[in-house]
């Protein structure tokens, strides 16, 4: 395992993957509390799968883009590492299965040397920066959102303030106001506007979905594209800080603006602006702003049914705003392909294309920049990889999560669903093939993997428990969700909970109902609308009776034995139990971390790391008196009440005041040697108080 240390040339990485190897190295001999561990690996891509003894590896691909370069890179890991297979997420990333934990350095480690990382792919961090596959080519984008993303990706990667949050933090960019990069549900999510000439976003917060979804609130109609690093370094603070840490399922950005409101939140945003790095971050699009760079390998000459080719066209090609070039959109069915196609799609747009691609929110392939002369010949090519089916983002295009195949969380299976699904839809329902208005997704469980309280028609995976005790796999049926656009959007209603079996012929009843009783021109949503809630439970409630289930409504899809309910521990938030020791141990090495980046005049970061450590260090005492430590506000206030003002410790200050300096302290080198200097001070107090504690137990 010692290849990558010379191969790497970024010292950050080659530091980083290296900390891996011994991190798990420490974990094996029993040194790491298996807990903290965990918290180590999420947030280096590596996750425990639902099979034990082996992992899943999120490869992060900052708003889906990839070189051929970079595909055959993540295929040869694929083949080396994993099984030769490849699954494309809801959040643009590349998943590989069945992966041993202790060969996960050297895998990043050749991913590194494409430019391709784990680093916060997983785990309580900003996970990967999402945006609309076209953006860059859509010819409805006020300007190409790409960059801006790319810089918000680069800045938070490795960035103190975001690497141990209570919870996950999700970041979109749409390119226009069709939204559909979903800012709605988004953490942070911003849609590009211009005024009076300038550029900048709308920008929304606090969305999410989950078993209580949220509606994004909009925090700025306008903030300039310069503002918006600024801005999200403000919103990761208050987050980190105030964002609840004890319970999972209230620990996200929704929870914290329900509790404290919006204008609050402003306050606080605006009460950060003193500490951060920066205060304006231009961003430069310079990179995104070259021309075009297309093959100019002669064409070759090719035969293709007419017929076929033009009904290809129709369903999956996009032309782009650049003139004469189009983007063609590729289904790929549940999102998984085989590294041998990918090795044939990365050669296809290398030779002819711009050498770039776009995994896209719907687990599809978006190919870009195709010179109209072509299109004939990527035709040819695409389907003899069996690419070209028709309904590239229709209503036959279902999304759905990995469910009980590989996660931990699956209660039903959602990908044998979608595929029952689709059948139903292509041999029954073909004139849906091309229709983009009706969207259907699948999750496995209720923390909505698979977006299905957002869609017309969503499926959660759930069981169901008969009379006689025993349980069927099982779906909820939701209504009515959808992108309404420009930062709007709705969630769906729960109508019924079914056996899992009697999926497709609830989607029957509800495409047939369609047809007949919705008026002229009616969408599926203003049909939902008029008719409401209830009449589609009545529709469907005689489906929902289990006291006729025959033996094969046990089987779940996709399977051949009966239904086991088997749900294992998440790990989707990354929450641990702290150790003492392990605490104190951790927050000591924030201080190493504080003067590698004081050593490199990074004085922001050097700040951060130093307030990491204190509060760090103050929970691991506070958890030694068994005091709540829900989050880190709560933290500084209850060890000056426990610990401070009942005099135990003596700090010639309180707490709350010694560590807040951060607040009301511009990020200079001056306060970066003072901060660290009191943290010093604080470590060697607790550490005397903590071994005075254990003598005299």
């Amino acid at each position: 395992m010692q290849s990558f240390r010379t191969e790497i040339e970024n010292p950050v990485v080659e530091k980083d993957i290296i900390e891996l190897e011994r991190k798990i190295r420490l974990f094996k001999e029993g040194r790491i509390d298996e807990e903290r561990f965990r918290s180590l690996r999420l947030a280096r891509g590596v996750y425990g799968q639902r099979q034990e003894g082996v992992q899943m590896i999120r490869i992060k691909l900052p708003y889906g883009k990839v070189t051929g370069e970079q595909l055959l890179r993540i295929a040869d890991v694929s083949d080396e590492f994993s099984t030769g297979r490849l699954h494309i997420t809801t959040r643009q990333d590349i998943q590989i299965h069945y992966v041993s934990l202790d060969r996960t350095p050297e895998l990043w480690a050749q991913l590194e040397q494409d430019d391709v990382t784990l680093r916060e792919a997983c785990g309580n961090t900003v996970r990967n920066v999402t945006a609309s596959e076209t953006a860059g080519i859509d010819v409805n984008e006020p300007f190409d959102v790409s960059p801006y993303a790319h810089a918000v990706f680069q800045f938070f990667l490795r960035n103190p303030v975001c690497q141990e949050m209570g919870r996950k933090f999700k970041i979109s960019f749409s390119a226009s106001d069709d939204d559909t990069a979903l800012s709605y549900i988004h953490d942070l999510g911003f849609i590009p506007k211009i005024e009076n000439g300038k550029r900048g976003f709308k920008v929304l917060l606090g969305g999410g979905l989950g078993s209580q979804p949220r509606h994004a609130d909009v925090l700025y109609e306008f903030l300039p594209t310069e503002k918006i690093i600024p801005v999200t370094e403000s919103v990761l603070r208050i987050f980190d800080r105030h964002g609840e840490r004890t319970k999972r399922l209230k620990a996200r950005m929704k929870f914290l603006i329900k509790d404290i409101g919006l204008d609050n939140f402003i306050e606080l945003i605006n009460e950060e602006s003193k500490a951060l790095s920066n205060q304006v971050v231009a961003i430069d699009t310079a990179p995104f702003d070259v021309p075009i760079q297309l093959s100019e390998k002669a064409i070759p000459e090719v035969i293709v049914d007419s017929n076929e080719f033009e009904a290809w066209k129709a369903s999956n090609l996009i032309a782009q705003k650049q003139e004469g070039l189009f983007a063609i959109g590729v289904k790929v069915k549940l999102g998984d392909f085989s590294t041998e196609k990918a090795r044939q799609l990365a050669h296809l747009i290398k030779t002819y294309a711009a050498n770039e691609l776009r995994f896209t929110l719907r687990q599809n392939i978006l190919i870009r920049h195709v010179k109209e002369a072509l299109l004939p010949f990527f035709y040819q090519e695409l389907k003899a990889l069996g690419f070209t089916q028709l309904g590239y983002n229709s209503t036959l295009d279902i999304t759905a999560c990995p469910g009980t195949d590989t996660c931990n969380l699956g209660i039903a299976s959602s990908t044998g669903l979608a595929t029952e699904l689709e059948r139903v839809l292509l041999e029954e329902y073909p004139q849906y093939q091309n229709n983009t208005d009706i969207t259907i997704k699948i999750s496995g469980c209720m923390n909505a993997c698979g977006q299905h309280n957002m869609a017309h028609i969503g499926f959660q995976g759930m069981s169901i428990r008969t009379k006689d005790k025993r349980v069927a796999p099982a779906v909820q049926v939701l209504l009515g969700g959808g992108v309404l656009g420009n930062g709007q959007g709705r969630f769906a209603d729960k109508v019924i909970k079914l056996p899992a079996k009697r999926g497709p012929q609830a989607l029957r009843t509800l495409l047939d109902d369609f047809k007949v009783n919705a008026n002229p021109n009616e969408s599926f949503l203003n049909y939902y609308d008029r008719k409401e809630q209830r009449y589609f439970y009545d529709i469907l409630v005689n489906l929902s009776d289990v006291d006729n289930l025959q033996d094969s409504d046990f089987i779940d899809w996709g399977n051949s034995s009966d239904y086991i309910q088997a749900v294992g521990v998440g790990e989707c938030a990354g929450v641990v139990i702290d150790l003492v020791q392990t605490l104190l141990l951790e927050a000591k090495e924030k201080l190493d971390l504080a003067s590698d980046a004081f050593e490199d005049k990074k004085w922001s970061d050097a700040i951060y790391h130093t307030y990491t450590a204190f509060v760090n260090g103050a929970k691991a005492l506070l958890l030694s008196e068994n005091v709540s430590t829900n989050t880190q506000a709560n933290i500084i206030s209850q060890f000056d009440d426990t610990f401070v003002n009942s005099g135990k410790i003596s700090l010639n200050t309180t707490f709350n005041d010694l560590v807040y300096q951060i607040k009301h302290n511009e990020p200079t080198e001056a306060f970066a040697r003072s901060y660290a200097d009191l943290s010093v001070n604080f470590f060697d107090t607790i550490e005397t108080f903590r071994t005075q504690e254990l003598v005299n137990v």
